[in-house]
């Protein structure tokens, strides 16, 4: 959500002047010519009223045309800055920040943002989640994140595998994510890695992310759960946990592996709001397998950059990534899909998003 919110404001200060109020240390990231103005991360609640305080001094001052969350959790501080100065309002949403099931936040957050003027939804599914409680139809627009486009690096591939010890020729499967109870990877090691071991003996399953300590809501998995879980199913010496990478030696990962598995689980007041990491790994040239639940059938198309399979069906996913190792998609097709959430044209879309509650 982070890295989304930096390139939202490089996008959108290519056009208009932009200024953000982020959480402490943000301004070391900000995109060039951004102002930021900052506010202490914890307590949650202690960043949330000194971000309100200083959106709606800077309101004040400089007196922006829009006011934009970039979630839902601040909507109320862009609202109560935007009446300082007249400015509309716009929120982008992304599923979980609409549904938290909690009652403090359903009772203030949700009729904030049903006063927004423009709600954009990163998915089909979150739009529905708006929706739901309550956000008028004709203000919500549906622009999906956007990606980076790395040119392809031949010598990827070979450089992660000797690096991590895996055989050129191994069939690796490679999951990129929070390990919480959404992202389904001990349901994944325990129903589908076994079924797929019995074909392919010498698969390995590549973990990449680690539990989350802070997040509006979510329920971890953590790493020694998922391996007891795959060590009980026979398959614990196919798993391999990587921690967080970034940058160079993620974008390695990505071209190292042969399918990337997308287990994602429907969870009750716990959505998948889009699959980001779907569209990285089209753009890295890399087919993902996912269970078709929410905001994942827009980030995957089924046939194209990968395969959708009935949720919570093992033996489909099961095969659907036996046969995309048999057959896998051509590079330069999964490219051209990636193509269509370049960054710049997020960015367009946002800004005219932005506009429609100016005309």
């Amino acid at each position: 959500m982070e890295r989304l919110n930096w390139h939202l404001a490089a996008e959108l200060a290519k056009t208009y002047e932009v200024r953000v109020v982020g959480p402490a240390g943000a301004a070391g990231y900000a995109p060039a010519g951004v102002a930021v103005r900052e506010a202490p991360l914890q307590p949650l609640r202690a960043f949330l009223w000194h971000a309100a305080r200083r959106a709606r001094a800077e309101a004040r001052t400089w007196r922006p045309d829009v006011v934009l969350a970039g979630s839902g959790l601040t909507a109320p501080p862009a609202l109560w800055a935007a009446r300082a100065c007249g400015a509309r309002t716009a929120a982008y949403v992304h599923g979980l920040d609409l549904v938290v099931p909690h009652p403090v936040y359903r009772a203030l957050w949700r009729p904030a943002l049903r006063r927004i003027g423009t709600v954009v939804a990163n998915s089909r599914a979150t739009a529905a989640l708006a929706e739901g409680i309550g956000i008028v139809p004709t203000r919500i627009a549906i622009v999906h994140p956007g990606v980076e486009l790395p040119a392809p690096d031949p010598a990827a591939r070979a450089r992660f595998r000797a690096a991590h010890g895996i055989a050129a020729n191994a069939p690796l499967l490679l999951s990129v994510g929070r390990l919480t109870a959404r992202k389904g990877l001990l349901e994944f090691v325990r129903d589908v890695l076994p079924r797929i071991a019995a074909q392919r003996p010498d698969v390995l399953l590549a973990i990449v992310g680690d539990a989350p300590a802070h997040a509006l809501y979510a329920q971890p998995q953590t790493p020694a759960a998922i391996q007891a879980a795959a060590d009980a199913a026979g398959v614990g010496t196919r798993v391999r946990f990587l921690g967080k990478l970034f940058g160079q030696d993620l974008a390695d990962a990505y071209a190292a592996a042969d399918v990337h598995v997308f287990p994602i689980r429907a969870l009750p007041n716990d959505p998948e709001g889009f699959g980001m990491v779907a569209v990285e790994a089209a753009a890295h040239g890399l087919s993902t397998v996912a269970y078709a639940t929410g905001g994942v059938v827009d980030a995957v198309r089924d046939g194209a950059s990968g395969r959708l399979v009935p949720p919570g069906d093992a033996a489909a996913f099961a095969q659907a990534v036996i046969d995309t190792l048999q057959a896998p998609p051509s590079a330069e097709a999964l490219r051209a899909f990636a193509t269509e959430f370049a960054w710049e044209r997020f960015g367009a879309r946002v800004a005219d998003a932005l506009l429609r509650n100016k005309r």
